[in-house]
């Protein structure tokens, strides 16, 4: 659908990328990689018609749409959500208003027998059609489950948008671009802003109603749940992999320990040819393989090897004071605003050393119980916060309370202590702030270096209770996993709001879900609590389970349930593989009818006077039969093997 001939793009004289070719088809999603810096939203950008390139072409057929959702829009307040939403069918809207306008005219005129009042008629029945065939006035239906699933709830759709956080007014816009339906949907970091049960939504929405999908996020079980292609831009070139991004990870490391081996063996045909004309140099009797070895030297296309990542490097917080067993007690805790109740008879316990969750959709108290443990907000009931507890918190706004004056490099060496000074290049290196950026003022950092550079600061002081809100959300997967490592490996209490499983995934042990008022612990990491969750939605038919239902009673429904069914994981990767057996024998059995016709077609011609005495004939039926009994060998085969996996 869409064609990318000899990109180029320069900054500053130097290429982003250069000479970059590929194609995106129909049903294609795609995962766009690579590390910060790499040109990933510029690509974006350039697809979207947004940028122009330096050199090179994009071309999509006329009728091809494009939609794109980038990190940062400027967002409307004029409007309701519903409203909102409706702007993506306006379309729809125009038509059924040019119909009306038709249908005026048509009920106006008299001149029934003139050649305009039956073209007025043809061309009133040809939109109405149209009209019909894009769903009419049903596209109502249609908005209210795309909001829903990206979690506004019905009282939401009346509300101006004014009213939300720019957070919740992305969703809207996301909502928009996914009611429009474009042919190739353009996603720079769509999970930014939602809660798990959206991202899950969003998941199944990309993976089975959509057409071609370009993503970039740092969301690895996002884009392994959505992509089946995965494109790397690394040293200005790009790398594609027809595999999802986990299988691309695998392909990756034996593509650079192929590059490095070839450029180790290069170096040292290189290292000798140089010493052999060094060596004999100014010896007459060799000046001509001399000059021979010069020429090879020359001729060489050196092999460039990617960048090495820094995910190796391990960060470690600095030892501060032991805090007492329990430095979190909260007893029947209630916040409220008025009238609204956040949340209520709330009673929880973290334990020293306890790296927890906090989950659950937004707006339903999670930075509320943070703020409440932090002091910046009142509350009713009991919060003890144990014996020599030192909090280190990491919220949105800490990336506004850096001073703007100081470099990055100054913002750092000013908290360091230790052996820590000696490596502030390559932390900040790790967290993408490498060479002339560690010299940059931080009044002209942008919002997500500022969030990273706030992040960096947190490690290297001294706490032994750390509150993270959202801290992934301006991480690449590389910085990720050095924040990850070095919060595993701290001795000290964790509290995490995320919506990335994949992040919490091995970090933490116990997860608190927030919903309707409640606030309810679930021992286990975060995949037994999809798991659990998942199985208990299914007891439950159509609706979400209620936190407010009997403890007891959600606890054996979960566990009947959850008899002999295979992990969340594990029964993710159980469907995908029945889908592609399920093709499988579906193709084989439509090649097999195919070709039985062909053969029989064969067999007729065969039969008459004429088709007995063609050897071509005979040669075509032979090769014909040769081919069914392959396909029904395969079809044999896939058919065993799916019968196998559902009996799993």
């Amino acid at each position: 659908m869409v064609s990318i001939e000899g990109l180029k793009v320069e900054f500053n004289a130097r290429a982003l990328f250069d000479d970059v070719s590929y194609v995106i088809n129909k049903k294609d999603r795609i995962a766009l990689v690579g590390k910060n810096g790499a040109g990933k939203s510029t690509m974006l950008k350039i697809l979207a018609g947004l940028q122009v390139p330096t050199a090179g072409t994009v071309s999509a057929p006329k009728d091809v749409t494009i939609g794109y959702l980038p990190q940062v829009m400027i967002l409307s307040d004029k409007h309701t959500v519903m409203e909102e939403a409706e702007l993506a069918f306006e379309h729809i809207s125009e038509l059924q208003a040019s119909i009306e306008r038709m249908n005026q005219e048509l009920a106006d005129r008299t001149d029934y027998e003139s050649e305009g009042y039956h073209k007025l008629i043809d061309r009133f029945t040809h939109e109405n059609e149209r009209f019909l065939m894009m769903g009419g006035t049903n596209y109502q239906a249609e908005i209210e489950r795309t909001l829903g699933g990206l979690g506004f709830s019905r009282e939401d759709f009346s509300r101006p948008t004014s009213e939300f956080s720019g957070g919740w007014r992305m969703r809207i816009e996301l909502a928009k671009l996914l009611l429009r339906r474009p042919d190739v949907l353009l996603l720079d970091e769509p999970t930014n802003h939602l809660d798990i049960e959206s991202i899950q939504w969003l998941e199944n929405f990309l993976s089975t109603r959509c057409n071609a999908v370009v993503l970039v996020s740092h969301d690895r079980a996002f884009i392994d749940a959505v992509t089946n292609r995965t494109i790397e831009i690394s040293c200005g070139k790009i790398y594609d992999y027809k595999v999802s991004y986990s299988h691309f990870v695998e392909l990756r490391k034996e593509r650079r320990e192929q590059q490095l081996r070839a450029y180790e063996n290069q170096q040292k045909q290189i290292q000798e040819t140089e010493d052999f004309v060094e060596r004999f140099r100014y010896k007459a009797t060799k000046a001509v393989q001399v000059q021979s070895r010069i020429k090879q030297l020359e001729k060489i296309e050196r092999i460039e090897v990617d960048e090495e990542d820094n995910s190796s490097l391990r960060l470690k917080f600095p030892p501060s004071l032991r805090s007492g067993n329990y430095p979190v007690i909260a007893e029947d805790l209630v916040k409220s605003y008025g009238d609204h109740v956040v949340f209520h008879d709330v009673n929880l316990t973290i334990n020293r050393g306890e790296k927890v969750a906090f989950v659950g959709k937004n707006g339903e108290g999670k930075s509320t119980l943070v703020k409440c443990i932090m002091g910046e907000i009142d509350y009713q009931g009991k919060l003890t916060i144990g014996h020599n507890v030192q909090i280190g918190y990491f919220a949105q706004n800490q990336a506004q309370m850096l001073d703007e004056s100081l470099t990055v490099f100054d913002t750092i060496d000013y908290v360091a202590t230790g052996d820590i000074r000696t490596k502030i290049r390559d932390i900040l290196g790790a967290f993408m702030f490498g060479g002339e950026a560690s010299d940059k003022k931080v009044k002209v950092l942008s919002g997500g270096e500022r969030t990273r550079l706030a992040m960096i600061k947190l490690l290297l002081e001294p706490v032994n209770l750390l509150i993270l809100d959202e801290p992934t959300n301006h991480l690449d997967m590389r910085t990720k996993d050095v924040l990850k490592d070095a919060i595993r490996d701290f001795d000290g209490t964790v509290i995490i709001v995320s919506h990335d499983r994949e992040f919490l995934d091995g970090l933490v042990t116990k997860v608190y879900e927030f919903g309707g008022g409640l606030v309810k612990e679930h021992l286990g990491g975060i995949y037994d609590f999809l798991q659990k969750k998942k199985m208990e939605s299914l007891n439950e038919l159509q609706s979400k389970p209620s936190l407010s239902a009997s403890p007891t009673t959600k606890k054996e429904d979960a566990e009947a349930a959850s008899e002999n069914k295979l992990s969340y994981e594990a029964q993710k990767e159980l469907n995908k593989k029945l889908r592609k057996l399920e093709k499988q024998v579906s193709d084989c059995e439509d090649k097999i009818e195919e070709l039985e016709e062909k053969i029989t077609g064969v067999e007729q011609k065969m039969a008459t006077p004429e088709g007995a005495s063609d050897m071509e004939l005979y040669a075509e039926h032979q090769k014909l039969k040769q081919e069914l009994d392959s396909v029904v060998e395969e079809w044999e085969v896939a058919s065993m093997e799916l019968e196998e996996a559902k009996g799993e």
